[in-house]
């Protein structure tokens, strides 16, 4: 497919009015569901669409593809039927609830032979891919080690505790580092106020020696988003508060060795690495776009998705 192609998206509530209004501006919008009509048509008005329901877009074959921005136990099901209509599919983290319903999902997309990407918009921030080309480029050496804190005062909420609405993020980006699935999960949850886990450390290890380590609060009285990979020759930390984006990113490069009880240990300055401003849906949206246009695999593809889940229900159930 090499036109532009059509994309209806699920739900137009507190995240998925972005995927409408970041469609839109990339001009792939077909047209908007969403179960509360007025909120529908108020959307859809907006930006000059439609309000269908979901059997009239599975029916439609000028229709290519939908986003689902849903409550998670409703995304399955209907992800089934849109790649049972031949639809691609990109759902919003996290991809389900429990582990059976994301297996399926992935199952119906390479049966259908469709794209499945998973919303893990962190890994398609350009902050992100600066650390990815250091990695890549060898300059961190060989990958140890990889945190994450992902703290503040909120959201509180009924259906998500702040392992499933906080962690998504991090787990994806640590898998995306590895490169693999985790070889073990354990994870230390913390009930502040009312029974729901409020904080949270989950530790990963990976079969090629690496370790990672979340750590997310809802109840923290200060902010902090930092990601650092930690290698042999140098680490890189992300600062996601730093509002200059040519300081979001800075590698620290360092030099330990022992002889025999002597430690020699040194680091260098912090060096910042220029990153270009931008806007991370519109990037993730847009690569959904390409990879149903050259029908390849997302970088968050379902199995990712599938992957981060199954992390959530061994670390919290």
């Amino acid at each position: 497919m090499h036109s532009m192609p059509k994309i209806a998206v699920f739900g137009c509530g507190y995240w998925g009015k972005n995927h409408v209004r970041t469609l839109a501006e990339l001009g792939a919008l077909a047209c908007v569901v969403d179960r509360d009509e007025n909120l529908a048509k108020e959307i859809a008005a907006k930006h000059g669409v439609e309000v269908r329901d979901a059997q009239s877009v599975f029916t439609d074959p000028a229709i290519d593809a939908i986003t689902m921005a849903l409550p998670a136990q409703h995304h399955a099901e209907t992800a089934r039927q849109a790649f049972a209509a031949g639809k691609h599919v990109f759902a919003e983290k996290p991809i389900a609830l429990d582990v059976a319903d994301a297996q399926s999902m992935v199952d119906a997309a390479q049966k259908a032979n469709r794209v499945f990407m998973s919303g893990h918009i962190l890994c398609h921030h350009n902050a992100f891919r600066a650390i990815l080309k250091l990695i890549k480029d060898g300059a961190l050496g060989d990958i140890k080690y990889v945190q994450s804190h992902r703290l503040g005062f909120g959201k509180f909420h009924n259906k998500f505790d702040a392992v499933w609405d906080l962690a998504p993020h991090d787990l994806s980006l640590i898998l995306s580092v590895a490169g693999a699935s985790p070889t073990h999960v354990d994870a230390v949850p913390v009930s502040v106020t009312d029974g729901q886990t409020d904080c949270a450390h989950i530790h990963l290890a990976f079969d090629n020696d690496m370790k990672g380590h979340v750590f997310v609060s809802r109840h923290s009285a200060y902010v902090e988003r930092r990601f650092s990979v930690i290698g042999t020759k140098a680490s890189v930390v992300w600062d996601d508060m730093e509002q200059d984006w040519n300081k979001k990113v800075t590698l620290h490069k360092h030099d330990v060795a022992r002889d025999n009880d002597v430690w020699h240990f040194a680091k260098e300055d912090g060096e910042s690495i220029p990153c270009q401003a931008g806007m991370a849906l519109t990037d993730e949206l847009q690569h959904f776009i390409d990879c149903i246009r050259d029908n390849r695999q997302p970088l968050t593809d379902g199995r990712q998705g599938l992957e981060v889940v199954k992390i959530l229900n061994l670390a919290v159930g």
